[in-house]
């Protein structure tokens, strides 16, 4: 254990009209991650609030808090990845520090606060600013974590007994691209993709992305498009924050649709089902999607579920038909799949917060979810360097 006096001096206030009054020196130790340090401050009273101050905790950042910052950025990047409890067997296993995996929870929570004030507040730091981008990209998407029962409280869900007990995190990204690769595919261009996201309703969330995008300079893009899975708040998003862009429907999730009509048309008629639905496929990929509407109210339904499911699916496509142009938008070079987005869901939200036997309080994902925009979008550096010139 590291024990040292760190001294400061006299004058740590200025005295204006008598407000403070010193009235000695106090001690407060904190942990760093060379271990305890305890520093010796001047302590003041302050008339007017009537409460006591030390002004050099604000100057050294230790104000409110037993930790120093450099702690607490060690403390804020293992509950960011980890489980609380593992991130504090890591911090001791690492470091040599002692620390309650409480804390662990407390200081990333906080930190995760401070990430979503600057996330709110950034500017752009991807691309000079004069620069005309190619093509922008957002996508968006959802997917539920398990929260604590107090938090779905009236809230109906899937399971048998009617209760809910996930909410949906809204997860955005934006991106860019330059050009393609030798075969005519769409390239991302290298870290230019940025996240946002949070357990929020559709407007609160529209303003998050809409923000997100300006940032990034979406007036400077000559091509603006959408890429979703269907779920209308994104295209109603889209219209509103981004009137005039490309609207296009993941291809692997409209794959998804008329094969669920070949499986409950088909069933286990192999050939049958995969020969019907290879030639959708080859429909879809052109872009022929008035073919597939076709195809799936052809068929002969023999029961209700039939019937609806056809009911259903070509409804799907007769919706989206003009979002799945696909044949047109590998002519102009761009990205038909969200798979950015869906790998960010998987990796960004499942694997840190929807971990087995977690339940989470909404304020607290939603601080961890900041701090993991932070990590994934490459701004974990500018968040330090915001939170040190505050």
């Amino acid at each position: 254990m590291l024990e040292r006096f760190l001294n400061i001096g006299e004058n740590d206030v200025s005295v204006i009209e008598g407000r403070y009054r010193r009235v000695g020196k106090l001690k407060k130790t904190i942990v760093t991650v060379l271990g305890k340090v305890t520093i010796n401050r001047e302590y003041y009273y302050d008339r007017k609030k009537k409460e006591g101050i030390c002004p050099r905790d604000k100057q050294l950042d230790v104000e409110g808090t037993m930790f120093s910052p450099g702690m607490r950025r060690m403390m804020s990047r293992v509950g960011a990845y980890r489980a609380f409890e593992l991130g504090q067997e890591d911090i001791e296993e690492l470091a040599g520090v002692h620390v309650t995996a409480k804390e662990v929870e407390r200081v990333a929570e906080t930190m995760g606060k401070e990430a979503k004030e600057y996330l709110e507040q950034k500017e752009s730091r991807i691309g000079p600013s004069d620069d005309t981008i190619k093509v922008m990209y957002a996508s968006m998407d959802g997917t539920g974590v398990p929260v604590r029962k107090e938090e779905t409280e009236g809230r109906h869900g899937k399971g048998p007994d009617g209760q809910a007990r996930t909410r949906e995190v809204k997860l955005g990204c934006v991106f860019t691209q330059t050009g393609v690769d030798k075969d005519g595919f769409a390239v991302r261009d290298e870290m230019s993709t940025t996240y946002v996201g949070a357990i929020e309703s559709v407007e609160e969330f529209e303003k998050r992305i809409s923000q997100e995008l300006y940032t990034r300079g979406v007036e400077r893009a000559k091509k603006v498009c959408v890429l979703g899975d269907g779920a209308p708040w994104i295209w109603n998003i889209a219209k509103t924050v981004m009137p005039g862009a490309i609207e296009i429907v993941d291809l692997y999730h409209a794959r998804e649709h008329y094969w669920a009509v070949a499986k409950l048309y088909f069933g286990r008629d192999e050939k049958r089902r995969n020969r019907w639905s290879e030639r959708r496929k080859k429909e879809l990929d052109n872009g022929e999607v008035e073919k597939v509407i076709k195809a799936i109210k052809s068929l002969r339904a023999r029961t209700e579920e039939q019937v609806e499911t056809r009911r259903r699916e070509s409804n799907y496509f007769e919706t989206n038909k003009e979002r799945m142009r696909y044949g047109y938008y590998r002519l102009q070079g761009l990205f038909v799949g969200s798979g950015v987005i869906e790998s960010g869901c998987r990796s960004l939200i499942g694997q840190r917060l929807k971990q087995s036997g977690m339940h989470w309080s909404v304020r607290g994902a939603n601080d961890i979810v900041a701090l993991r925009c932070c990590l994934f979008s490459g701004l974990w550096e500018d968040f330090w360097a915001y939170r040190a010139a505050a």
